[in-house]
């Protein structure tokens, strides 16, 4: 499946507040993951407590040990929301 790829503007605010070697981690990932956000290096898994809260399935890749980026689908359209350490997992 072709996907959309769009932001936020908390997600872009996010990004750049990351440190510059999180930066270029985050470059890779997302090469990959413009690509298929479900490909296994990202290891994509569902947010439960987020998906609960929100009303919809929110998903996390792994773009570095401590540093996960957050996303819904909207159909073919994949929306990332926020980027940064697990604490994420908890607003």
């Amino acid at each position: 499946m072709k996907y959309r790829c769009s932001a936020t503007p908390s997600f872009r605010k996010a990004l750049r507040k990351l440190s510059p070697s999180q930066k270029r981690s985050a470059k890779a990932a997302f090469a990959i993951f413009r690509s298929d956000p479900f490909d296994p290096r990202l290891g994509t898994h569902k947010i439960h407590r987020l998906s609960a809260k929100l009303g919809r399935t929110i998903y996390a890749v792994k773009v570095e040990a401590d540093l996960r980026a957050l996303f819904y689908l909207d159909g073919d359209h994949v929306v990332s929301i926020d980027v940064g350490s697990h604490r994420l997992y908890r607003e």
